[in-house]
């Protein structure tokens, strides 16, 4: 893997070391966290990858031929004091062209349009990995607009708490403790009405993106228990991406993780650094 990203990897960080918490928020110790969080942040790569990633989700979609053009309309021709656009016979309303209602599109969507970035693979990997890295940044998680307090970045905790926490009362006591609460907080009260007509088509609210949560098990009743707080996501470590990492394209974003979520976060990124 050096030998492949030896160019970037020119400037390395220096290993890191985070204390780990318990389900009370008590000290459990330390963990010096994987290789991959020493990945120098490429911010420029990091955005190709989210616009790839977003835009393979989007529909593909284009119009009928024939829309806006099944009418009878034609023109009454020249020296009858109005516009020569085509007209519905026995009447003098304008059809067909773009500029009447009802009329055709002047420039629709088209089928054979290309809506997809594409990005190499090892570029993808590369771009989640410089994501990854830099959830342990303060600086960049505070330039994003996260509130929190927490000395160390990414807040972990130990993989007991997956168990242990099962309510929504008990998740809200902890993350005050660990000094991330704030930032739901902030998220919560950042939920406002969308400008437009997105109102009209399922987009009703603007919700601010808040903590990311890398659990192993999206099911624990620890991940159940913090699904309902605002801007939250939950994601596995086999599955997390730049679209979890780097919401809009900007890395750093507050995250907590587990201890066996790092584990398989080491084992998916495997990076041998010096």
């Amino acid at each position: 893997m050096v030998g492949v990203y030896s160019a970037l990897f020119l400037y390395l960080r220096d290993p890191v070391s985070v204390p780990v918490y318990g389900p009370n928020g008590e000290d459990a110790g330390q963990v010096v966290l994987p290789d991959v969080f020493r990945v120098p942040v490429r911010k420029d790569l990091i955005r190709r990858a989210f616009y790839s990633e977003f835009t393979a989700r989007l529909q593909p979609k284009g119009r009928d031929p024939m829309a806006g053009k099944r009418t009878s309309a034609r023109s009454i021709g020249v020296n009858h004091g109005v516009s020569r656009v085509p007209r519905i016979r026995g009447s003098m309303r304008a059809a067909l062209v773009n500029m009447t209602r009802g009329g055709r599109l002047a420039h629709p969507p088209r089928v054979e349009k290309k809506i997809h970035e594409e990005i190499n693979k090892r570029e993808k990997r590369l771009a989640t990995m410089s994501a990854l890295a830099a959830t342990s940044i303060p600086e960049l998680v505070r330039e994003r607009g996260h509130r929190f307090t927490a000395e160390y970045l990414p807040v972990v905790l130990d993989s007991s708490v997956l168990e242990a926490v099962k309510k929504a009362s008990e998740a809200r006591s902890l993350l005050e403790k660990l000094g991330v609460y704030d930032d739901i907080l902030r998220a919560k009260t950042g939920r406002r009405w969308r400008a437009g007509k997105g109102k009209m088509r399922g987009r009703r609210y603007k919700q601010p993106v808040s903590i990311l949560f890398i659990v192993e098990d999206h099911e624990s009743p620890f991940a159940r228990a913090v699904k309902g707080f605002p801007g939250v996501s939950v994601a596995e470590p086999w599955n997390v991406s730049v679209l979890h990492l780097a919401p809009g394209g900007v890395p750093g974003r507050l995250t907590v993780t587990t201890t066996g979520a790092l584990d398989q976060l080491k084992a998916r990124f495997r990076v041998d650094l010096p």
